[in-house]
């Protein structure tokens, strides 16, 4: 049957790339021998076998062989998939007997040089003296660095403090929605490119859907980040890719916080004697507010729960405020003002 690597690096087989990174990104810290002293043994030996399930499942060409005919394939004499050249990247061989290619062969690589492509480094810990096969190339002791060396990785990847790979400045985008989409909350689907790289450092610009859940009661400046998305390149953590929510203008309303306000235009006739808001709510409703109290050009009209949802508690809303801008006549007759008098004369 062979070894499951898939099962190693605790992935399943429809795994991408980018699950692949993670898992052995994880799975290599955790059990690299510097960081198991008291089971060194037993962490080499899986540390190596983590390290060649990355180095098949990362390569295409050796992914298929495998898939196809498993550890045997890969170490035995099967035929390649779909023939080929007599040599192939990375450790992969195509032997031919006259007739064409009849069989591939996989060497598994030191675990120590795909550790250091990896991350980054052309020797893990800095090449301490001569590099080795297999699992006896040199690394700092905890003795030197202390017994945390490891920490300024973490169990997501990071970098070193000494000769570390640096992580590249965040790019930020801003992200348009309209107060219909921040209220109800929708979906926006973001196309990107991008360059990535394999682990010999040749890169491939790729395609990717990036998939926002925009929530009800969002902000302007509220930010999403998508870790790490930016291009790859050697010894450069990938930038990650941020995206701004930013607030276009409405034609009816403006936002406060978790308040909407409106302004009405209205004469001074509708001003004193009486006046009736209509409006279309930002999900649909239309709502008729009476408003019987005169209304004085500092007047403002609050209807509870008639805002934005409030992003902690959707169920939960600002208010609506409504401001009048009332419409003054430019000039009275005579007569008007003496009507005027006298209905509000004292």
């Amino acid at each position: 049957m062979g070894v499951d690597y898939y099962k190693i690096l605790q992935v399943d087989r429809n795994a991408t790339d980018e699950n692949l990174k993670k898992a052995y990104r994880k799975l290599a810290m955790k059990w690299h021998p510097d960081k198991n002293l008291t089971n060194k043994k037993e962490a080499e030996a899986k540390f190596k076998q983590i390290s060649e399930a990355y180095e098949v499942l990362s390569d295409p060409q050796k992914r298929a062989v495998y898939d196809q005919y498993g550890e045997e394939g890969l170490k035995g004499q099967v035929p390649p998939p779909g023939g080929g050249a007599a040599a192939g990247p990375g450790g992969a061989q195509f032997f031919s007997t006259g007739d064409g290619p009849t069989m591939f062969r996989f060497n598994p690589r030191s675990a120590n040089d795909i550790f250091a492509e990896f991350f980054g480094f052309s020797s893990p810990f800095g090449g301490m003296g001569g590099g080795g096969g297999g699992m006896r190339g040199s690394r700092f002791s905890s003795g030197i660095f202390g017994d945390d060396i490891f920490a300024s990785f973490g169990e997501g990847g990071g970098s070193m403090n000494q000769g570390a790979s640096r992580k590249a400045p965040p790019i930020e985008n801003r992200l348009p929605c309209s107060l219909e989409e921040l209220c109800k909350g929708t979906t926006k689907k973001m196309k990107i490119s991008r360059e990535i790289a394999d682990i010999s450092g040749k890169t491939m610009e790729v395609e990717e859907i990036l998939t926002i859940d925009i929530k009800p009661g969002w902000k302007m400046g509220t930010k999403i980040t998508f870790p790490e998305k930016g291009n790859e390149q050697p010894n450069v953590i990938p930038a990650d890719l941020v995206f701004i929510i930013d607030e276009k203008p409405h034609s009816v309303f403006t936002r406060d916080g978790n308040d909407l306000i409106v302004t009405q235009n209205i004469s001074l006739a509708e001003a004193l004697t009486g006046y009736t808001v209509h409006l279309t709510t930002l999900d649909g409703r239309n709502l008729s507010i009476p408003i019987t109290n005169v209304i004085h050009p500092n007047y403002e009209e609050v209807v509870p729960r008639e805002g934005m949802p409030i992003q902690k508690d959707p169920t939960k809303r600002g208010n609506l405020r409504i401001k009048f801008n009332i419409k003054f006549p430019t000039r009275l007759t005579t007569e008007q003002k003496a009507g005027i008098r006298k209905l509000l004369g004292p």
